[in-house]
């Protein structure tokens, strides 16, 4: 029988993502329950919204009364909790959102789930999962070279966002033992790919490098990530969801780390060679250092063998192909999709949701 999963955060980067692989590659149905904050894009599920499996909802995920709703109208098998607010400099900056919307709204989202799981049939309670989607900021960093994080890895938030979101898997183990809503707990590597919001390192990179603009690296860009194609995160997640079990985490690695400096030489050089600049130098000459922000982790580092070993899943992207894809994207929809992204077009979607 196909699945009916609501998908939190689903107009955001990574949800986007699941929604189109599950659409795409599955005879599932999927409920998109978003706020469409600044981060949420309605364009980024052009792809699949008019498919008759896709269904959008705007609510807030911290609203009790709009989540029962959907929860009782379209009955999920399976909930994937992807909703979070998540740039650790937003969160540094203003951190009462990062509280409200990672702490809060994952209790809501957990109680509406818990209302809803105690009227299901036990067919149904058998069925059902409660998916959280969580980062490997949760764990801190690394010291050794050696070091990875694995699903026992204490828990050392360094930022408001890993903060909040340490709080969150909390809360999701905590229902499953003490109220028995059959949950599972997810945390990845960063990610990258189509569709990014241009905060974040790559794409603001790509756009600003293609701008003629200034290329910001926090101190020497010596900060190692393990970065994960954001399609291979979505595959993961749909198996985990649909066939993990509940009570477990599965950490979700890209198995490639790369310093920050080095993953911004690369795009430039991509982009010298498929974009070259008119004055015929390397947009590598745009990169300037400046300050470390508060708090910065060194070092994360996946190890991913426990997904690998109990569900099969590998990426099935290496860096040098997962970048090359992610550049040329962006150079193929610069005009659209980023620009109306970087103009504030694509709120103008968000009328007729609700406001």
């Amino acid at each position: 029988m196909a699945n009916r999963l609501i998908v939190t955060g689903g107009a955001g980067f990574i949800g986007s993502a699941v929604v189109r692989n599950i659409i795409r590659n599955t005879p599932d149905t999927v409920c998109v329950v978003d706020k469409l904050t600044y981060a949420g894009n309605l364009e980024s599920l052009s792809e699949v919204s008019g498919d008759p499996r896709y269904r959008f909802e705007r609510a807030d995920i911290c609203d009790r009364a709009a989540l029962d709703r959907i929860f009782a109208d379209f009955r999920p098998t399976h909930v994937m909790h992807l909703a979070a607010e998540s740039h650790v400099d937003r969160s540094i900056d203003g951190p009462g959102e990062f509280i409200q919307t990672n702490i809060v709204g994952t209790y809501t989202m957990l109680e509406a789930a818990r209302k809803f799981f105690n009227t299901l049939d036990d067919a149904g309670k058998a069925a059902f999962r409660f998916h959280h989607i969580s980062t490997d900021e949760v764990y801190g960093d690394l010291e050794g070279p050696g070091d990875f994080f694995r699903e026992t890895t204490p828990y050392a938030p360094s930022s408001p966002y890993s903060a909040s979101k340490a709080s969150s898997d909390h809360l999701v183990r905590a229902w499953k033992r003490t109220f028995g809503l059959p949950t599972l707990v997810t945390n990845c590597s960063n990610n990258y790919g189509p569709y990014h919001f241009p905060e974040k390192l790559i794409p603001l990179v790509i756009l600003h490098a293609l701008d003629g603009k200034e290329l910001p690296i926090y101190g020497e860009g010596l900060q190692i990530r393990d970065w994960l194609y954001v399609e291979d995160h979505a595959r993961a997640l749909y198996l985990v969801a649909t066939r993990g079990v509940p009570g477990e985490t599965y950490n979700i690695g890209g198995h490639n780390e790369k310093k920050n400096i080095e993953v911004v030489r690369k795009i430039c050089a991509l982009l010298d060679e498929l974009r070259p600049r008119a004055d015929g130098r390397s947009y590598a000459e745009q990169i300037v250092h400046v300050k470390d922000r508060p708090g910065h982790d060194l070092r994360y580092a996946i190890d991913a063998d426990k997904i690998a070993r109990e569900l099969g899943w590998k990426p099935q992207e290496s860096f040098e192909s997962g970048i090359r894809k992610t550049v040329e994207w962006y150079l193929a929809h610069r005009d659209d999709w980023c620009a109306h992204v970087l103009s504030g077009e694509y709120k103008m979607e968000r009328l007729g949701t609700g406001d």
